[in-house]
């Protein structure tokens, strides 16, 4: 039982590695591969990402409308009497998903700011 308790921070350490050499590796012949096309590695990599963004705002947006109708569909189709009394946490319900939502308008917000700027700004840059 000993040995293979032993190889477990063992395989750990050598996936880790293989990890990091693999991303190592892989960034060096995209930069080779980019250099030999006549391109500039260090243009490509400070480039804004404004549909990261939006991505993300709908994402966040979808699940924290989808856990508010889990929980009225819950407390008022499934168990109409227990609608009025908050048990353990169907309130948390509530918070968690006007947070997603009031996070991912926030992140939707920061994709319209981001993408009319580089519309702006698309010569200079």
């Amino acid at each position: 039982m000993q040995a293979a308790e032993a190889l477990v921070p063992i395989t750990m350490f050598a996936g880790g590695f293989a990890m990091v050499f693999g991303i190592y590796y892989l960034r060096t012949r995209q930069n080779l591969a980019m250099i030999e096309k006549g391109m500039n590695p260090k243009e490509f990599a400070n480039r804004p990402a404004p549909y990261k963004n939006l991505k993300w705002a709908l994402l966040l947006i979808g699940s924290g409308v989808g856990l508010f109708l889990a929980y009225m569909l819950d407390n008022f189709l499934i168990n109409p009497g227990s609608a009025g009394h908050h048990h353990d946490g169907s309130i948390a319900a509530i918070y968690f998903s006007l947070i997603a939502i009031g996070g991912g308008l926030g992140l939707f917000g920061s994709y319209r700011i981001e993408k009319q700027w580089w519309d702006e700004n698309k010569d200079k840059v």
